[in-house]
């Protein structure tokens, strides 16, 4: 029997528990997220999980500290190493979770950003889609959004170029597939191209129309980004439209 296994065996039980806890604290994160974005359960049920992940990580924690001091105090060599693992593990999770709060609070609870808060490009194929899905209205209300969108993200704003429509409308298709979005539509005669962004862990999906309309000699092109679920967007529809301005005015694009 490896000496591992024998420190195991000889481990209090309540080091044991501390270092299951851990464990079960940090699986809670990545099973509530893949649950959502699978449909095994609703985003409720996801943030659940990861509620419980968070509460559980913070009894780990504070338990585990008592329990680290008494087995260095006393020398329990066979429950150290387990103790310190689960308060590591339940570390992990509290960071992961005060980040998330920092930014959530560091942001506006807003979700839907446009660079023109006069007249927002409007969807069209993507609202029977969000309809389906009973997810948040597009309505924008100018008065309440638009003045804590522009304080917060004064970079989201129209892009006025020299090239012409036709051709931004092309790099505006480009630049939304080289972020990985699908794109949905083009409309090439109105000058508009939908697309959606789907994350990786929850499967949250947010929507993106590009408007392009002529300009002088030139183009003027407006992005919207709107969360199909949740109050406040932690920043990422705005990120999302400073970067596809970003890949529009690179000429290698």
């Amino acid at each position: 029997m490896s000496e591992a296994a024998v420190g195991g065996a000889n481990r209090k039980w309540w080091a044991s528990a501390l270092l299951i806890g851990g464990i079960l604290a940090i699986m809670c994160l990545p099973i509530g997220a893949l649950g959502s974005k699978l449909g095994i359960w609703p985003f409720t049920g996801g943030f659940m999980l990861l509620a419980v992940g968070v509460v559980l990580a913070t009894a780990v924690f504070f338990l585990g500290v008592i329990a680290a001091v008494l087995c260095f105090v006393r020398g329990m060599q066979a429950e150290r190493g387990a103790v310190l693992t689960g308060v590591v593990i339940s570390l992990v999770v509290l960071v992961f979770a005060g980040l998330q709060v920092s930014t959530a609070t560091s942001v506006p609870s807003i979700h839907n950003i446009t660079t023109d808060t006069l007249d927002p490009p409007a969807f069209d194929k993507l609202v029977a889609v969000r309809e389906a899905e009973k997810a948040n209205p597009l309505a924008y209300d100018a008065a309440k959004l638009a003045p804590l969108q522009q304080q917060a993200y004064p970079a989201v704003k129209p892009l006025i170029s020299d090239i012409a429509p036709a051709q931004m409308l092309d790099k505006a298709v480009a630049a939304l597939k080289a972020m990985g979005l699908e794109v949905v539509d083009v409309n090439r005669q109105g000058g508009m191209v939908e697309a959606t962004h789907e994350t990786f862990w929850f499967g949250f999906k947010d929507d993106v129309v590009v408007r392009v309309r002529a300009e002088g000699s030139g183009s003027i092109v407006d992005i919207r980004s709107v969360s199909r679920v949740g109050e406040s967007d932690l920043g990422k529809n705005a990120e999302r439209i400073v970067e596809v301005l970003n890949l529009l005015m690179n000429k290698g694009l």
